[in-house]
């Protein structure tokens, strides 16, 4: 029997930590790009290719439910080994937006998406394979960094309050931030329940530091911006920073490398890290998933 290739999916591939995560990962087998953008996503094919590497494009916007599907399925169709999924793709907005079907876009693009995406493919991927999450330390409220960047930690009430774009009263006072820390608080949850629910899988979440050369903030206010294109010069030797290529070389190395390992939550260097408190609990996880699933079973037959 001919061995199928190997194949890595990574999702919002085309731009920071994404695109540097695809090349390293093209070094070790066909990398499947998951993005909405089809000029880029070619764009980003073509350069993996020109390097020597394989690619292949799925148009997919992780904030639309039915597209993660629907990519679910044409990835399964594909007929290779999926050895990986990096669930890379982040939203931070500065102000609220809803998805077609009205739910929180933040909510829908960084937790919603990738979790539709990873349940959908999760009984085709073989024993011995790596998920892993990009997360956030800005979803624990004792981070001192997060807390002077102006973050007050994940304010999870519900999935239900969540895709209404409600965050627990108390929290930051700048636009966006709730809703990031408590969409990366999510991320992080369904990593470790995932893990604690499918033990012949590698399924981990990282951290990969504060790296202002990505276009997460790309609605953000000018001088914002600004800053943090000085900031990426500086991120080499900044401790908690880092740079898309040195993210992106970390998250090749789990996928590649670490498959003995799971439920771990690891740091811009590939070293373990303790996610907040309340993450640290197993029955705040298994609530998350638990209403993630009923929230996505409910739009479902409500559809």
């Amino acid at each position: 029997m001919i061995e199928k290739e190997k194949a890595y999916i990574i999702t919002g591939p085309t731009s920071g930590i994404g695109r540097a995560a695809a090349f390293e990962l093209a070094k070790h087998g066909k990398v499947i790009l998951v993005g909405r953008d089809a000029g880029r996503l070619q764009k980003t094919r073509a350069a993996i290719e020109k390097r020597g590497g394989k690619a292949v494009s799925i148009v997919c916007d992780l904030g639309e439910m039915d597209q993660c599907s629907r990519a679910a399925r044409e990835i399964v169709a594909l007929d290779l080994r999926l050895c990986g999924l990096v669930n890379n793709v982040g939203i931070f907005l500065m102000r609220p937006r809803r998805n077609s079907v009205g739910c929180d876009l933040s909510y829908a693009t960084n937790h919603l998406g990738p979790f539709t995406l990873t349940e959908a493919l999760i009984s085709h991927l073989p024993d011995g394979a790596n998920v892993l999450f990009v997360a956030s330390a800005v979803e624990d409220p004792l981070r001192k960094p997060a807390v002077a960047a102006g973050f007050r930690g994940g304010r999870y009430i519900s999935a239900e309050a969540c895709a209404r774009g409600e965050w627990l009263a108390g929290g930051s006072t700048r636009p966006g931030y709730d809703a990031y820390a408590t969409t990366k608080q999510c991320t992080l949850a369904t990593a470790l329940q995932l893990a604690h629910e499918h033990p012949r899988l590698s399924i981990n979440a990282i951290e990969p530091g504060v790296t202002p050369a990505t276009g997460l903030g790309r609605d953000a206010h000018p001088a914002l911006i600004l800053l943090l294109r000085v900031f990426s010069i500086m991120a080499p030797f900044v401790k908690n920073m880092s740079t898309p290529e040195r993210a992106g070389r970390v998250i090749a190395d789990i996928i590649i490398n670490r498959s003995d390992r799971s439920g771990i939550y690891y740091d811009e260097n590939g070293h373990d890290k303790a996610p907040s408190d309340l993450v640290q609990d197993r029955a705040f996880c298994e609530r998350v998933v638990d209403e993630t699933r009923a929230l996505l079973s409910f739009a479902e037959n409500a559809g």
